[in-house]
């Protein structure tokens, strides 16, 4: 029926001018072509579309085929021959039709495909479409640049395959697309890089800037959040690895220097504000496009050939600091992991103690201390949070003494987490004890210059009414600290300066942490009674009830479960008041050898 009525529109039209066809003929001549498709006429079909007699007509409105043509592709099974007809109608349009109408009847295909149609319209129109730009002619820049970002907007709504599983069964065709999209690139890429002076051709240089942005777009997506080591023994060559050193092969021959993009986000602000370069360069020249091409730089060492040996580790360390910060804010786990092994990357190329103090005075790396303290102490992957507290380390241990010192008073002042804070702490006892080894030369964990940070230290942020238990870390940490100073330095050296300041500490640490321990046990046996007759009560009966603990309302629990919760709160108080009885014993200790001397002293006047 179809066949029918598709000869005779074609007969209507054949002997009309193409000045004269009317939108009802065209449109109906388009649903007459779905149909022959849809009753299995795609032959009919193909020899309409070749016959001589039917050339104007194809031309012009050929191009309206190609969703019709695409759409019932999609629906053969692969093995089936029919497919050979559709690539054979979509070639044969692209030589009758206007190209730039076929150009746009193929994006706009491309643009429309949903879900799980995305890949597959993308895998067959991708050759279809190089044919179609690379038979453009001279102005073929701006037709590359918006079918490369078509094609990439749409892939990024495909999910990125992370496990070796994923990766193998492709399931989303995702890392099939992405090659295939290297396959489409290749030829405008080759023109580039072959032009004799890209400079002076304007031409070049617009297609030239429109690969790179291409290139650029692909970091951000899909480098970013993809697997990139490679693990021969799971999965072979890691496609996502292969694509990104074809993705800085591609930077390499479009002449797009790789230490300048490196360099470029330090850059970025200046540049805008200069006018240097101009909105559009800005979104190419992208956060993360450039904090990943740093990675795969430094990490995976892709392009590393390409890349000069000219600058120094403090060097990179400093300039890496805006990409660790750009990652390190993002939540997704392979982009957060990625921003840790950049770190450790940067920082392991530096030697220990050697890292000035003027770096903290940069916000970014500033900016990046707290993303490992967010990392260590919100993520919810443990993984993440134990690399996170070895990154810190790491950075302490490349800092010397007095940037050890600035960042741990920085550490100290905007953490907000008891965990982080006695880390810190424990961190400075380790740097008193070495300071009062002989000849380390460090004046910065001894006498005048450490009273400052003591005092950080041995305070409560609420006086007596902190509470305890949230900030149990710190005052363990705390207390740890001093009770090792009364042991380690004897009050006739006080190299640290601690007895001189033993007046301030007992007024400020002590004594409110005396008190807080007083209440707060008080308070918490006064919960454990109530909690023990609500059992008695319940007669064994399950009934549940809420507590609160460490400032935190906890879930509703059993009579049995709050009283383990309340007897752990006062295990915790029993080391507090340990570790506080043994430094009030170093002190009375003190007390009573410096009045022993005094009166040895008088008797002997």
């Amino acid at each position: 029926m179809a066949a029918v009525d598709l000869q005779q529109i074609l007969q209507k039209l054949r002997i009309l001018p193409e000045d004269d066809f009317k939108e009802e003929d065209i449109n109906v001549l388009i649903v007459t072509c779905q149909k022959c498709l849809e009753e299995d006429q795609a032959a009919l079909l193909l020899n309409v579309i070749q016959d001589e007699e039917n050339q104007v007509i194809i031309r012009s409105v050929g191009w309206n085929l190609i969703g019709p043509v695409t759409s019932w592709f999609q629906k053969c099974p692969e093995d089936d021959d029919k497919r050979k007809l559709c690539l054979e109608m979509i070639n044969q349009l692209i030589q009758i039709c206007n190209l730039k109408e076929v150009l746009l009847g193929l994006l706009e295909h491309i643009d429309e495909a949903k879900g799980e149609d995305i890949p597959h319209v993308i895998l067959l129109l991708l050759d279809p479409l190089q044919k179609v730009l690379l038979n453009l002619g001279n102005k073929k820049a701006y037709s590359v640049g918006i079918s490369l970002s078509t094609i990439h907007a749409q892939l990024c709504l495909l999910p990125v395959p992370y496990t070796r599983e994923q990766i193998q069964e492709d399931k989303h065709f995702v890392c099939q697309c992405f090659s295939a999209l290297l396959q489409f690139a290749k030829p405008f890429v080759d023109m580039v890089s072959q032009s004799t002076d890209v400079a002076k051709d304007s031409e070049s240089e617009e297609l030239r800037k429109e690969l790179a942005t291409f290139c650029y777009s692909c970091l951000k997506q899909p480098l970013l959040g993809a697997p990139l080591h490679v693990l021969p023994e799971d999965m072979g060559d890691n496609p996502f690895h292969l694509f990104a050193k074809e993705i800085l092969r591609y930077f390499v021959l479009l002449g797009e220097s790789l230490h300048k993009a490196f360099l470029k986000r330090v850059n970025v602000t200046q540049m805008l504000e200069s006018k240097e370069i101009g909105q559009e360069e800005e979104e190419k020249y992208a956060d993360e496009s450039l904090a990943c091409l740093s990675y795969l730089l430094f990490v995976q060492h892709i392009g590393i050939d390409d890349f000069p040996c000219v600058f120094g580790p403090s060097f990179v360390v400093k300039s890496n600091m805006e990409h660790i910060d750009v990652l390190l804010k993002r939540t997704e786990e392979s982009v957060l992991t990625k921003g840790l092994e950049l770190f450790e990357s940067s920082l392991q190329r530096v030697e220990n103690n050697s890292l000035h103090q003027d770096l903290l005075e940069i916000k970014a790396i500033l900016q990046v201390v707290q993303g490992l303290v967010k990392v260590m102490t919100l993520c919810p992957i443990e993984h993440l949070r134990k690399k996170s507290l070895q990154m810190l380390q790491l950075l302490i241990d490349k800092f010397g003494p007095e940037g050890k010192y600035t960042l741990f008073r920085c550490l100290l002042k905007t953490s907000n987490h008891s965990g982080v804070e006695g880390y810190v702490i424990q961190n400075i006892k380790n740097q008193i004890d070495f300071a009062l080894k002989a000849n380390t030369n460090n004046k910065w964990f001894v006498g005048p210059r450490l009273i400052p940070l003591l005092h950080i230290v041995l305070s409560l942020p609420e006086g007596a009414e902190t509470d305890l238990l949230q900030n149990s870390d710190r005052i363990m940490a705390s207390l740890n600290l001093l009770r090792y100073l009364f042991i380690r330095d004897s009050e006739m050296d006080n190299e640290t300066g601690v007895w001189a300041e033993l007046y301030k500490i007992e007024h400020d640490f002590l004594k409110p942490l005396h008190t807080g321990l007083n209440m707060s046990r008080a308070h918490y046996e006064a919960e454990i009674k109530s909690a023990q007759e609500k059992k008695r009560g319940a007669h064994g009966r399950k009934t549940a009830c809420s507590v609160t603990a460490g400032g935190t309302e906890l879930p509703d629990m059993t009579p049995e479960m709050q009283l383990q919760v309340l007897q752990s709160a006062l295990f915790t108080f029993d080391l507090m008041e340990s570790v506080l009885a043994r430094v009030d014993e170093l002190i009375e200790a003190r007390l009573k050898s410096a009045s022993e001397e005094k009166i040895g002293s008088s008797k002997d006047v």
